[in-house]
This record gives structure tokens, C-alpha cells and sequence, in this order.
């Protein structure tokens, strides 16, 4: 059975800044229990002197697998259980596809993609054990529509996204959930200080990718979506019932997953007959994994 909403456990990754900073206000404003996770804990000095007793700050680069299992040993063995864990921590990368260094799109999975995985991995067996839990991964618009000059960036989102689908089937009869967090533009630093712009550009490129960094300078600080609102959202998926699989936040996310499944709609309509003329002649078509 699932803690009240009253006394949840969450972990929560990226707790210094943005998305992480402001749900974990969020979440111990609410009266619930925190684990803050940073790679400088000075950032999140002030929450646990506030709320003493129910916010833990745990050093964490989730990049290093040792650091990701002794902050999960620290949450189990101060508070007893995990209820949340929220997969926050991650960055993005801008450049075309060609133009982004083999190191960049290393580091880029290592984080968004990697140190995820390898933090779910490391709480699932708890959550298992206790027939419950709840696991949110912060993905984007990105990770269901991929823009030119952030192919990189989405494609990690797009992977973690692929994971948490096939997670969430997997653990669903364990009584463990599954949402994938899609935001747009908000206001969070995500444009700022955590942006990695590739060093490398190609004038073929400029007029498509161009475009897309230089949107990001111009909307730093100005993004219509505000991450207090979006944290209170994702509390109520957290409190409900029925919790979404994926929830998307901002209108600009709305709009834009809307359209790509639009889009997608029609090009499969389009090529239907083409695609399911493939088979062989009486063969019989059963749902994939049966």
C-alpha cells in the first residue's frame, strides 16, 4: 500500500536548480519527505536548515554509479522506504547532428540517458519489495518531437522515453508507477548556464540550426511556462489515482505533440496499404509480444 500523501518519500535527482529546485519546494511544502540529491549541497543548504527532519541532502553525480547506490542506501537507511523517485538531472546539448563532438554525445547519454537508467536500477528493488512506488522521468517535447539543432538532445529524451514505456508494463502488476514528465519552454536555466552549444558550425547548417539557438537566446528568461505550476502538476499525477503515463506541460508541449500526431496519423494512413502488403501471402498477424 502507498504512503499517504502526507508522508511520501521522494528522491529526487537535480534538486539545485530548475525543475528539481522548484518540485522540491513543492513536494516539502506539501508536508511530504525529501531527498535531495546535487553535486554541490551549499545549493540545497537552505531547504534542509527549513525543513529539518524531512529534507536530506545527499551529494550525487548520477553519472557515477557509486555516488547514485550510496545515495539510495542513504534514503533507505535514514527514512526507511523511497515512495518517489523523480530522474531530473540532465542538460541539453545544441548543434546539428554532424556538428556535435563523439565527446559531447557521450557525456549528453551518460547523463540524460545513463545515469537515469542506472538510478531506476538501483531503486527498483525497493519499490519491488514494497509492491509500490513511483517513478518520474523527466523527458520534454523533445522527447516526442525532435526540432533541428537538438537531435542530440532529443534523442536522449527519446530513449528515456522508450525505456519508461516498456518499464511501465513491466512493473505495472508490481503496483509501481510510470510517468514520463514533457514540458516545453519554461523558465528554468535549461537555456542558460546549462546549455552546451557545439563548438563546431557548418554554414550548410545555419539557416535551420541558426534559427533554433538563437530562439534559445532570445526566449532565456522569458519562457511562458512557470516551474512552481508545472510542480504542482506533477504532485497531482503523483497524488492520483490514475496517474498519466506521460504528462505534458505548457501549452507550446500541448500544441506540438498534437501536431506530430497529426502528422503521424496521416503519413501511416498515406502508406497503409504499402505497409501491410509486406506480409506473406496468408500469413497470420498476431500483436507484437504477443
Amino acid at each position: 500500500m502507498t504512503n499517504s500523501s502526507q508522508t511520501r518519500v521522494w528522491l529526487i535527482t537535480g534538486s539545485s536548480t530548475g525543475f528539481g529546485r522548484a518540485l522540491a519546494e513543492a513536494v516539502l511544502e506539501h508536508g511530504n519527505t525529501v531527498v535531495l540529491t546535487a553535486r554541490n549541497l551549499q545549493q540545497v543548504e537552505d531547504l534542509t536548515a527549513k525543513f529539518p527532519g524531512r529534507a536530506l541532502a545527499v551529494r550525487l553525480d548520477v553519472t557515477k554509479s557509486e555516488e547514485v547506490r550510496e545515495a539510495v542506501s542513504q534514503a533507505i537507511a535514514i527514512f526507511g522506504r523511497i515512495d518517489v523517485l523523480v530522474n531530473n538531472a540532465g542538460y541539453g546539448t545544441i548543434g546539428a547532428i554532424e556538428e556535435i563532438s563523439n565527446e559531447d554525445i557521450r557525456r549528453q547519454f551518460e547523463t540524460n540517458v545513463f545515469g537515469a537508467l542506472d538510478l531506476t536500477r538501483a531503486v527498483l528493488p525497493y519499490f519491488r519489495h514494497q509492491r509500490s512506488g513511483h517513478i518520474l522521468n523527466l523527458s520534454s517535447v523533445g522527447g516526442f518531437v525532435s526540432f533541428p539543432g537538438s537531435g542530440i538532445y532529443c534523442s536522449t529524451k527519446f530513449a528515456l522515453e522508450g525505456i519508461s514505456e516498456a518499464l511501465a508494463k513491466e512493473v505495472a502488476p508490481l503496483g509501481i508507477k510510470v510517468t514520463i514528465v514533457e514540458p516545453g519552454a519554461f523558465r528554468t536555466d535549461f537555456a542558460g548556464r546549462s546549455l552546451v552549444v557545439s563548438e563546431t558550425q557548418i554554414e550548410d547548417y545555419e539557416p535551420v540550426v541558426g534559427g533554433m539557438r538563437q530562439w534559445l537566446r532570445d526566449t532565456d528568461g522569458k519562457q511562458p511556462g512557470d516551474p512552481k505550476k508545472a510542480a504542482l502538476a506533477i504532485i497531482q499525477a503523483v497524488e492520483s489515482d490514475h496517474p498519466p503515463l506521460r504528462l505534458a506541460l505548457g501549452v507550446d508541449a500541448v500544441n506540438g505533440i498534437d501536431a506530430k500526431l497529426k502528422s503521424v496519423k496521416a503519413e501511416l494512413d498515406a502508406w497503409r496499404q504499402v505497409a501491410v502488403d509486406t506480409a506473406f501471402e496468408g500469413a497470420v498477424v498476431s500483436a507484437i509480444g504477443g
